[in-house]
């Protein structure tokens, strides 16, 4: 066997370990699941949303004599909810906004502290001040929603606006339109102030165990960012090198164009 034909072998070997591929599915999640049809998925806490400054709330309170809890709540109006337009035509009780020192004033009970407690302790505080004068009231708090941002290699990044107090990292891709295939799955990041500093933590979409995660459900202001995968970072690399390429190109034709031109304007005279 001669040179030539072992450099043709040698390219031919090199070619089909080129275009070796491999069999694990890195598009999929929780890939640690076994088999099995069905199973348990594992199983967290951590979705009670804690009130914070900025939030709106909603706060009706009410007993088995409407008129004797009429005073602990606002005037009813038809303005809209921050953020929207009024479409409504009933009118609705109007929402209280939490202070930069997380208060609210009520009507007849005066300011609370609201900030760092769940709705339901909210519920509980209002319920003891009005029982004081009313027999058995029922009081309602409701988060009137908040936002998140989804950012990086899904199909539809922007600010989405959350109706619900149990909204989770799931809940958020989908309404981004899912991961692109250029979307890294072991390194999903959630983007959150805690204690008053700005903290990251990843989340691999491939383990089943993000469900037990505190920071599988989201909170106020989250930041949920996809990061690319190396192949959205190499193709990035190449057509940066392919563009910075084309304009040294180009820079050279139009100097070589320019010194054309003058040489036949100095030629011609």
């Amino acid at each position: 066997m001669n040179i030539k034909n072992l450099i043709i072998i040698a390219v031919a070997l090199l070619a089909l370990t080129g275009c070796k591929t491999t069999s694990e599915n890195t598009l999929s999640y929780f890939r640690n699941l076994s088999d099995s049809p069905s199973g348990v998925m594992p199983q967290g806490t951590g979705y009670d949303i804690k009130i914070v400054p900025e939030d709106e709330l909603s706060i009706i309170v009410s007993s088995s004599v409407p008129e004797a809890t009429a005073m602990f709540n606002q005037p009813q109006s038809n303005l809209a909810r921050r953020g929207e337009m009024s479409t409504q035509a009933l009118p609705r009780l109007q929402s209280y906004i939490v202070s930069r020192d997380g208060e609210i004033v009520m009507p007849v009970i005066g300011r609370l502290n609201v900030a760092g407690k769940t709705t339901r302790e909210v519920e509980q505080m209002i319920v003891a001040r009005v029982s004081q004068t009313v027999k058995d009231p029922f009081v309602r708090v409701e988060l009137l929603g908040f936002y998140i941002n989804v950012m990086g290699e899904v199909k539809s990044p922007h600010r989405i606006h959350v109706d619900s107090e149990r909204y989770t990292l799931l809940d958020a891709l989908s309404a981004a339109g899912d991961l692109t295939e250029y979307g890294e799955r072991s390194k999903v990041m959630v983007i959150r102030e805690e204690n008053g500093k700005q903290t990251y933590h990843r989340l691999n979409l491939a383990d089943s165990n993000i469900f037990s995660s505190p920071y599988f459900y989201l909170q106020q202001n989250d930041v949920v960012y996809v990061e690319p995968n190396q192949i959205r970072i190499d193709n990035s690399k190449y057509n940066q090198n392919n563009a910075y390429k084309l304009t040294v190109v180009s820079t050279i034709v139009s100097a070589v164009s320019v010194i054309a031109s003058l040489v036949i304007a100095l030629t011609v005279k």
